[in-house]
């Protein structure tokens, strides 16, 4: 995983979000394919909707268009054209 951004009602001050929003920009070596078990879940948007409730978006690095800031960018913005916060969770060795 290259980056792993959380967004929505959960980044805010909503006393009781009803579900997490997450995107997660991929190395371009990934393979949903390989990934078994409960793990596997989270790569099939409706599935990890239905068991975790959860909205979560992939894309590997090499299929973003405009490149990675411009992909962050575009989960800033809601469908009424407004900004809503995102936190990016960072790794740290």
């Amino acid at each position: 995983m290259a980056r792993f951004v959380i967004f929505g009602s959960f980044v805010t001050a909503k006393p009781a979000p009803n579900d997490v929003d997450i995107f997660m920009l991929m190395d371009d070596t990934f393979d949903a394919q390989l990934v078994t078990g409960e793990a596997a879940l989270i790569f099939h948007h409706s599935t990890a909707q239905q068991a975790e409730g959860a909205s979560i978006f992939w894309i590997r690095r090499r299929a973003v268009i405009g490149g990675e800031e411009a992909a962050l960018q575009y989960w800033q913005i809601t469908r009424e054209q407004t900004t809503r916060g995102i936190v990016e969770v960072l790794h740290h060795d």
